[in-house]
């Protein structure tokens, strides 16, 4: 099995790049995800641009992620495309030693001369695959409004009612005079072990 080189395809190297924007573009596919050990999907075609603004003292990069994944829906389980987008922007900044704990800010040690994308590449692409994958067709056959299904739950309502105010009825009244025989005899039933 093939593995991609990450570190190498992913990176940029920015120290010899002008102060300004800088455009890059990226082909994702299934075998990039093998290096993650992700398959959460069937396959996935995406193009992700990178838009570098580099400044004196720090890097501002723009991630924008377009494509397709091939997922099965949640309710027919047939696989069907799926659009995908998304977009993320990191703060690259230089310190002492390298820190990712901030989701935005990255801090790389100032001896470093390039920056390796393929982890934010990934997060980018897993982040805009919904939980829920519904299919368009399956969507048009769900469309139901849940009030028409609201009497399913009618009974169990009124039940509910009947023992808030029954409770309500046992705590107020000591005499326990309204109490159904039902109860009495479960109660019974509960002191006598």
């Amino acid at each position: 099995m093939y593995l991609m080189n990450t570190e190498k395809t992913y990176s940029i190297s920015f120290i010899g790049l002008k102060n300004g924007e800088h455009t890059f573009e990226y082909q994702i596919d299934s075998d990039f995800f093998k290096n993650y050990n992700y398959d959460d999907f069937n396959s996935i075609q995406a193009n992700i641009s990178v838009l570098l603004n580099k400044k004196a003292t720090h890097l501002e990069v723009n991630f924008k992620a377009k494509g397709v994944v091939n997922v099965p829906c949640d309710v027919t389980n047939e696989d069907f495309d799926l659009p995908i987008e998304n977009e993320f922007n990191l703060i690259v900044k230089f310190g002492e030693e390298f820190n990712d704990d901030h989701d935005e800010i990255l801090v790389i040690p100032m001896n470093e001369y390039e920056i390796n994308l393929s982890q934010y590449i990934y997060e980018l692409i897993v982040l805009s695959i919904p939980v829920k994958r519904v299919s368009p067709e399956a969507a048009e056959n769900e469309d139901f409004d849940e009030e028409d299904f609201d009497f399913l739950f009618e009974d169990e309502e009124e039940d509910n009612e009947m023992e808030d105010s029954q409770e309500d009825d046992t705590e107020s009244d000591s005499d326990n005079e309204d109490i159904d025989p039902r109860w009495e005899k479960l109660k019974k039933l509960l002191t006598d072990k």
